[in-house]
């Protein structure tokens, strides 16, 4: 860092090897235990077309469907490969351009969260799955499906050691879904997004998925979150949210990416409808009591469900005292089910919604309450 900041040669701080193992594009590569985890991605030769990889000349294009743990070791003169171990997983593993953070599980465990990312066999679209890797097992997690910011994107995580909640945020990027006011809208050509997203894991290990915000264009995707050295954080760089003092935080910076122009460029583009932004943004992280509009922005109310026959057992906890709605919807945000919409005291709630007479699909349960909306989906 010296010799960049005084101008001088930089080359004999690097050293590097060549090994046929590391041939991967659009993986994620994380440092746990001493042991490197570089996790799916794909060995790609050629060049790039939106057409495919028979159109022109052409690419060639393998999958590695693979977690390879390995270490690195250095004699301070030379570096060599150690302890390889890799497995293979056709089907959960089949993924690119994506998302992997670090996570610390309710159990304590450190670990790994590999979130959505492309292409499913069937069609170009993303996965919706998460697959936690805690050492040499790996987990597709249940009941839970990401919808939003599916791409490669910036993103940060955090926990709060009190509650034993664990966050992950999104910034922007590229996504098939994405809200339009308070609708759920699905675009199958994935566009690029300007959705802020978060992932919450609770002390029983459910996750919920809320959108929280919005980048100031569309930024985001292939853009990297460095958290600020001097924010209290774990070294594989979770902030720790119960060390924070003050209303203000400083949670890192936003660093390059892609600003595209429009959200779907991919067939049109010419060179110039996206570039590499040259900005750098400062993510803060504020008490929402020290801000004007706390109350459409510090939620409560959460919502859970369980799958009872025909049927799904919603429970709403916390709920803030005033208007409430709670509707079944199909991903074009339709009503299919309005099961309360009413002025409702505080707490907490449960109902039932049934199920039958839906057609075999993707559906999301929508609680609105406090200013708050809450979207989970589920597979019928």
């Amino acid at each position: 860092m010296n010799a960049i900041r005084n101008g001088q040669p930089i080359n004999s701080f690097f050293r590097q090897l060549t090994d046929a193992r590391m041939e991967v594009t659009g993986g994620q590569m994380r440092l746990m235990d001493d042991r490197f985890y570089l996790v799916g991605g794909q060995r790609f030769i050629g060049r790039y077309n939106p057409q495919g990889p028979t159109f022109g000349p052409g690419f060639i294009q393998e999958y590695s469907n693979s977690i390879r743990r390995f270490a690195i070791d250095d004699d301070g003169v030379g570096l060599g490969i150690s302890d390889y171990w890799t497995v293979v997983d056709t089907v959960n593993l089949h993924r690119r351009d994506y998302n992997m953070l670090p996570q610390i599980f309710p159990d304590g465990s450190e670990g790994l969260t590999v979130f959505s990312g492309v292409f499913q066999y069937a069609a170009d679209v993303p996965w919706l799955n998460t697959v936690d890797i805690v050492g040499t097992s790996y987990t597709v997690v249940p009941d839970f499906e990401q919808l939003l910011n599916q791409y490669h994107s910036a993103h940060a995580t955090a926990i709060d050691a009190g509650t034993n909640t664990m966050y992950s945020l999104f910034f922007g990027g590229i996504g098939r879904y994405y809200f339009n006011g308070n609708q759920l809208m699905d675009d199958p050509s994935v566009p690029f997004v300007s959705t802020i997203s978060l992932v919450t894991r609770d002390a029983t290990g459910a996750m919920e998925e809320t959108a929280i915000g919005d980048m100031p264009a569309l930024l985001g995707a292939s853009a990297e979150f460095i958290p600020w050295p001097a924010t209290p954080q774990y070294s594989n760089g979770i902030l720790r949210l119960d060390q924070f003092s003050g209303d203000t935080v400083v949670a890192g910076h936003i660093v390059g990416g892609i600003q595209s122009s429009a959200p779907n460029i991919f067939f049109i583009n010419t060179g110039t409808q996206s570039d590499a932004t040259p900005r750098v943004f400062k993510v803060l992280l504020v008490e929402p009591s020290s801000t004007g509009v706390h109350a459409n922005e510090s939620p409560t109310a959460t919502m859970s469900f369980v799958r009872e026959s025909d049927q799904l057992r919603v429970q709403l906890s916390a709920l803030t005292p005033g208007a409430t709605s709670l509707r079944l919807i199909d991903t074009t945000g339709r009503a299919l089910r309005i099961v309360v919409d009413a002025l409702l005291p505080g707490g907490d709630r449960s109902y039932s919604i049934p199920l039958a007479g839906l057609a075999p699909g993707a559906y999301v349960v929508e609680l609105r309450n406090g200013g708050r909306q809450v979207s989970q989906r589920f597979i019928r």
